[in-house]
């Protein structure tokens, strides 16, 4: 199937092309943390040779209880996500959940990500795609990788042909996902290229009572299924120490272990793609 190559500040993603990596932590707990994890990451991408796209959250606005952490808001949020950009020279991608959001983040970030609740927000989706910047969409987890055509048409209507789309799970009974690899090869068909979300892919979202819990020993195994199927991208959060993290840190990878999952990675990923 003939997939589009998209490009997001020199990383190029689809098509013939290697392997990209998008990580970061699911939120920015502070300014010092998330500069301090942008410069590992781009350090490890570096050596590696990985196209790397860095991800961090300013509101994690869909948490399971109103007193979770939501991340420093929407105006110190992109303060810091422009200084990752500066110091970092990577692109860099954040999460948006309304038209506002859109316009704002939009002038800042390289990647506008489309949360897999709000995948079926027309409005939302339109306005993202109106920016003319990569539109990454999160499959709901509600939804099927047919219906995907849906949102694609929806970042179309509004004049975008920069799309992503991501895999991270779909509801398997109550506080459970599972992934389904089916779903990368039809979304793919679509035209554009398909991402793998393995951490997310390993949440029990709300499985906690008032908190989402997840097993990170499952990513690793998850995601190279997902290379081996064919994907064009691989999504991860990390951090230093997870099991301190203020989000999601039971699925969250330890950045130490980073190197040595994409090295496993990456072979796959050659294997496949001839």
């Amino acid at each position: 199937m003939k997939v589009k190559t998209v490009s997001v500040g020199g990383v190029k993603i689809g098509g013939r092309n290697s392997l990209a990596l998008i990580a970061g932590p699911c939120v920015i707990e502070s300014r010092a943390a998330c500069l301090d994890l942008a410069r590992r990451l781009t350090r490890l991408a570096r050596r590696e040779e990985i196209p790397f796209i860095f991800k961090a959250s300013y509101d994690k606005a869909n948490r399971s209880s109103h007193r979770a952490f939501r991340g420093p808001g929407l105006e110190k949020g992109l303060e810091i996500l422009a200084e990752v950009k500066e110091a970092c020279g990577v692109p860099v991608l954040t999460d948006v959940h309304s038209v506002a959001e859109v316009v704002a983040a939009g002038r800042v970030v390289d990647v506008l990500q489309i949360p897999a609740f709000l995948a079926r927000q027309t409005d939302l989706l339109a306005a993202a795609g109106a920016t003319r910047r990569v539109v990454n969409i999160k499959k709901g987890q509600f939804m099927s990788p047919e219906e995907m055509a849906n949102a694609v048409a929806k970042v179309e209507s509004g004049g975008g042909r920069r799309i992503l789309l991501t895999e991270r799970g779909t509801t398997f009974g109550y506080n459970n996902l599972v992934a389904d690899m089916r779903s990368l090869p039809i979304m793919r068909g679509l035209g554009y290229p398909v991402v793998f979300d393995a951490t997310h892919s390993v949440q029990r979202p709300g499985g906690g009572g008032d908190h989402s819990i997840g097993d990170r020993d499952w990513a690793p195994y998850l995601a190279r299924a997902a290379v081996a199927t064919g994907c064009d991208g691989v999504f991860v959060e990390t951090y230093v120490n997870p099991d301190t993290a203020l989000c999601d840190g039971p699925n969250a990878l330890f950045l130490k272990d980073l190197k040595k999952i994409w090295a496993q990675l990456k072979a796959v990923d050659e294997v496949v793609r001839g």
